[in-house]
C-alpha cells in the first residue's frame, strides 16, 4: 500500500509542476517559410549562418527570439516587423536591412503582407549550438 501512494503522490507532483511550468505549447507556427543555408562558420565561441529566407504572401514566422543577434538585408518584398508590445511595427521594402537584437525579451514576428514573395538574407550570429530561433506565444496581439 505504501508504494501505491508514493506512486500517486509522485504523479501528483509531476502533474503540479508540469501546470505550473511555462513552455512553448501556445507557440505561433510559422507558415509559409522557407530557408536555405548559404554559409556557416564558428570563431571565438559564435557561430554564424548565412541563411536565405522567403516567406509567401500571407505568411509569417510565428512569434518567435533568438539567442544572438541577427543582420536581416530584405532583397524582394516587404516585411511587417512586430514586437511584442503589438504596437510598434515596422515596414521594410526591398534593399532596406535592420538588426535585430537576441534574447528572451525581444519576442517578434515577421509578416509578408504583401501580394509577392518575400525574400531576406539573414546572418545570425549566435553562441555555438543554439538554435536558430526560439519559439514564443502570441503575447495578446490581434494580428498572428
Amino acid at each position: 500500500m505504501p508504494l501505491v501512494r508514493h506512486r500517486l503522490a509522485l504523479a501528483g507532483a509531476i502533474a503540479a509542476v508540469t501546470a505550473l511550468t511555462p513552455g512553448v505549447a501556445g507557440a505561433t507556427a510559422a507558415s509559409g517559410v522557407s530557408a536555405i543555408e548559404k554559409g556557416r562558420s564558428t570563431l571565438a565561441g559564435e557561430e554564424r549562418v548565412l541563411r536565405q529566407i522567403t516567406v509567401q504572401p500571407g505568411g509569417s514566422t510565428g512569434w518567435q527570439w533568438h539567442d544572438g543577434t541577427l543582420a536581416v538585408y530584405v532583397e524582394q518584398g516587404t516585411l511587417t516587423h512586430n514586437e511584442s508590445d503589438c504596437g510598434s511595427t515596422e515596414v521594410y521594402s526591398s534593399n532596406s536591412s535592420f538588426v535585430e537584437p537576441g534574447g528572451a525579451d525581444n519576442v517578434q514576428i515577421d509578416r509578408n503582407l504583401g501580394t509577392t514573395p518575400l525574400v531576406m538574407d539573414v546572418l545570425y550570429v549566435d553562441p555555438v549550438n543554439s538554435p536558430l530561433s526560439e519559439d514564443a506565444p502570441n503575447p495578446g496581439c490581434r494580428f498572428q
